[in-house]
């Protein structure tokens, strides 16, 4: 992250986040939401799958209502009241029509200006494999965004929405803007904590080897921007 960032258009109302699991935002992403929502802004979540098949040594039924249930109190912690679930199956999302055809559905009802969602790139960055629902979204969900908008794609989904104005991508080894979280760290430290379950699972079970991570990357990004605290994202157009 050697070039200076770009501040983030904020000229919209509604956001929805769309990613592929509970805790996906909470890497980064939810610390401009708290920001955002604290404006007064409308920012809604979209979960494609409940994350279910992320304990090897839990079944994936008994694992999909806890995790759930921590993305709910996630949202709290950053002042987002609007969750939605799309129920699909953890770890074997494929960007195909299917999904792009869910993903357009949700655009057209929640209607929102801008959408938002975490790195749909190969790698975070060095030998790195990003995980394969992660990419399979990122790549839906920018033609669903087309898609959305288009009353000939999925005529059947109902009336067309407004074009979105961009897809912010959070985490990406390649971002262009970023936006001044300073003052609004501890929040999405506090939406990360709620996966206490998932975060013992990664074997961090006090949550504070993440917590260092999410600050020395909002301090990383902050330099980048010239701010103390900031959050960086890769804007696309669809």
């Amino acid at each position: 992250m050697t070039e200076k960032l770009e501040s983030m258009p904020e000229g919209w109302g509604r956001a929805l986040a769309v990613v592929a699991h509970p805790d996906d935002m909470e890497y980064g992403a939810a610390s401009a939401v708290a920001k955002w929502t604290s404006q007064g802004k409308d920012v809604r979540y979209l979960m494609v799958t409940r994350g279910e098949a992320g304990f090897a040594d839990r079944p994936p039924e008994e694992v999909a209502p806890l995790r759930a249930a921590e993305q709910r109190a996630s949202c709290h912690a950053v002042g987002v009241s609007e969750l939605e679930f799309l129920n699909e199956p953890d770890g074997l999302l494929v960007a195909n029509l299917t999904l792009r055809r869910q993903l357009a559905s949700a655009i057209r009802r929640h209607r929102p200006d801008v959408l938002l969602s975490i790195n749909y790139r190969e790698s975070f960055g060095g030998l790195s494999w990003n995980h394969a629902d992660h990419r399979a979204v990122g790549i839906a969900l920018l033609d669903a965004a087309r898609d959305a908008a288009n009353p000939w794609v999925f005529p059947e989904l109902g009336p067309p929405a407004d074009p979105v104005e961009f897809v912010a991508f959070a985490g990406s080894p390649e971002p262009t803007h970023a936006v001044d979280v300073t003052g609004h760290l501890d929040a999405g430290v506090r939406s990360l904590r709620a996966h206490a379950s998932y975060l013992a699972v990664l074997g961090d079970e006090d949550g504070e080897d993440t917590v260092a991570f999410l600050r020395r990357s909002a301090l990383t990004a902050g330099r980048a921007f010239g701010v103390e605290h900031a959050v960086s994202f890769e804007l696309r157009t669809p």
